[in-house]
């Protein structure tokens, strides 16, 4: 199962060429993306932008030149007729990509952080909206990550999710479930990550709900206090007598 999420991998290698002149603006581009977890399993692509706008396309997979403008399509015809420019062109794909590619593939592998997982309730206060268990995946890399929820054990679809990025180049991902309270029932939350040499499952408490663990602390909160009330009052009542006591000898 691991391997088909390392299988959504993709990692991409751009190298930029900026030229401007007389208020024309040039950009090359030439990209490696690889795509699954043979880092020999990759494609080359190279592109064109004449002041922002993509001229011309080259593909090493369709090993053709596509244009985007009239000069694209113009130059692309002309380059396409020409086998030796076809050849350098996609000779680009073993002398960068693949050979620069497992080195630059290993490296953001080795980078892989494993995400620390929560799984909590969201109560609404109206009855008129279902509770929701939420199971959260915080500081992960890479960005790919799967959520899955059980009941008893059945997989079930989730209700919604949320993915953000942290800018630190990590993730957290926000899985949402709907449910109904059951005495006895099982819900479980797995997560599964590239990081992880197995999936992470979390399984849901019901016999102490979070709201029940609030309602828990606010009352050994609110006995706590009573007790201290009651023995200032027992102290205050009993040094008042104390004094009456004194006054009247």
């Amino acid at each position: 199962m691991m391997a088909s999420l390392h299988s959504y991998l993709l990692f991409v290698c751009l190298f930029s060429f900026f030229i401007q002149t007389d208020g024309f603006f040039l950009t090359i581009q030439h990209l490696c993306y690889f795509r699954g977890e043979d880092p020999l399993d990759v494609e080359y692509v190279f592109r064109m932008y004449s002041n922002r706008v993509n001229a011309l396309e080259y593909n090493s997979t369709l090993n053709r030149f596509s244009g985007y403008t009239p000069y694209g399509e113009s130059s692309a015809s002309h380059i396409n007729q020409d086998p030796l420019s076809l050849t350098k062109q996609k000779a680009v794909l073993d002398l960068y990509c693949k050979h620069y590619g497992p080195l630059v593939y290993d490296a953001v592998l080795l980078k892989m952080v494993q995400p620390y997982v929560r799984l909590s309730v969201e109560k609404h206060h109206s009855d008129r909206h279902p509770t929701m268990l939420k199971c959260s995946a915080y500081k992960f890399y890479p960005r790919k990550i799967r959520v899955t929820w059980f009941r008893d054990g059945q997989e079930v679809p989730m209700s919604s999710t949320e993915e953000l990025a942290n800018g630190d180049w990590y993730y957290q991902f926000h899985s949402y479930l709907e449910f109904t309270p059951t005495p006895g029932e099982k819900i479980s939350c797995m997560v599964e990550h590239p990081s992880l040499t197995e999936p992470m499952i979390l399984h849901w408490d019901e016999s102490l709900p979070e709201s029940g663990r609030s309602d828990l602390v606010v009352g050994v909160s609110g006995l706590v206090l009573g007790v201290i009330f009651a023995a200032a009052g027992l102290i205050f009542y009993h040094n008042r007598r104390k004094t009456s006591g004194d006054n009247s000898m």
